[in-house]
């Protein structure tokens, strides 16, 4: 090797070398070095995809990030709140607000900020059928000749798509089928929801009227469009459960659909939030457009739903919105070092 050889050598080595240290240095100089994250979702499988953006997030952060387990929201609630777990990024406020308490509230849960905000649900029937018998109102089923429209099992009585056991939703239709004077007409169909729903499109594709609970964001209201293909359905009062039992479910324009608008959080176990400041700050200025969720959640239901294809997602998302994902891991950095 010549000398001139030797020296480009030499310099490309001593490049490499301090990248190579220059890397190592800021991997140390990130706050979730060493700290292990164990995250948590419901089975929903739609929300997947605003975990998955916080796990990218917190890895870009340095946090070891635990492949993230699907369990019951209950369960959820009171394994993060026992520290055998850190953290789910969908806690529906105030939907989940009795197991949110139940597992020990704000004594035990870190939860500042707004992850999804406008968040509606209720019940839907099919436009054709709205229109045609001048239903508006979900009481109006309890003329059993309205509630037969909707009979698809032959027991005269209005098959409602209704939610998994064990969600919150469950307990307040239940509720308000009793407290409307419902029970003799309607039954709340309980069992995995994407499959019971997937029925009801079924039905809907068929010309057959359908009656259905859903929520935002999810699949359902880009597939069946409110206004479009289905209208909401009005109760005539508020009745809810628990905690809730009083709460006023009436919108400012007056209507009341039975359910309050919902925000979406991300809850933490306490002690660790405290002990990591970075983290805690990201969870509190993440934020994500719900029509994001609804167009990301109407692509899983077309097809595109292998974990690589969310990653995808994920990736896209953030390229979309580049400033936006660098400001809070900025923010979240800044905390780390106060």
């Amino acid at each position: 090797m010549n000398h001139s050889k030797k020296l480009r050598h030499g310099g490309l080595l001593a490049l490499t070398l301090t990248a190579l240290l220059g890397s190592q240095a800021m991997a140390a100089d990130l706050p979730g070095k060493g700290v292990v994250v164990k995250p948590l979702q419901s089975t929903i499988a739609e929300e997947s995809f605003q975990t998955e953006l916080v796990n990218r997030a917190l890895k870009a952060l340095g946090y070891d990030v635990q492949p993230t387990s699907e369990v019951d929201y209950n369960v959820a609630y009171t394994t993060i709140a026992s520290g055998d777990s850190t953290y789910m990024a969908v806690n529906w406020d105030p939907l989940q607000t009795d197991m949110f308490n139940a597992a020990g509230g704000n004594q035990k849960f870190y939860r500042e900020g707004t992850y999804i905000s406008g968040a509606a649900q209720g019940y839907l029937i099919d436009k054709k059928t709205a229109e045609k018998y001048h239903i508006h109102d979900l009481s109006q089923l309890k003329d059993p000749k309205l509630a037969k429209l909707f009979d698809d099992n032959g027991d005269g009585k209005a098959d409602l798509t209704g939610c998994e056991p064990g969600w919150g939703c469950g307990e307040v239709i239940d509720a308000q089928l009793k407290a409307y004077g419902l029970s003799n007409t309607v039954q709340q169909n309980s069992g995995n929801y994407a499959a019971i729903m997937a029925d009801t499109l079924t039905r809907y594709r068929q010309g057959k009227p359908v009656l259905y609970y859903t929520w935002t964001p999810y699949w359902v209201s880009n597939v069946l469009k409110p206004g479009k293909d289905v209208l909401w359905l009005t109760v005539p009062f508020s009745a809810n459960t628990g905690s809730q039992k009083n709460l006023d479910t009436t919108l400012p324009n007056g209507k009341n659909y039975g359910f309050p608008v919902n925000n979406e959080h991300i809850v933490a176990n306490k002690q660790w939030a405290a002990a990591n400041p970075a983290a805690a700050k990201l969870f509190a200025v993440m934020k994500l457009p719900l029509a994001d969720v609804n167009a990301q959640n109407l692509s899983m239901h077309n097809g595109e739903s292998s974990a690589q294809n969310i990653q995808d997602q994920v990736s896209g998302w953030i390229t979309a919105h580049q400033a936006t994902y660098n400001g809070w891991l900025d923010e979240a950095k800044a905390a780390a070092n106060k």
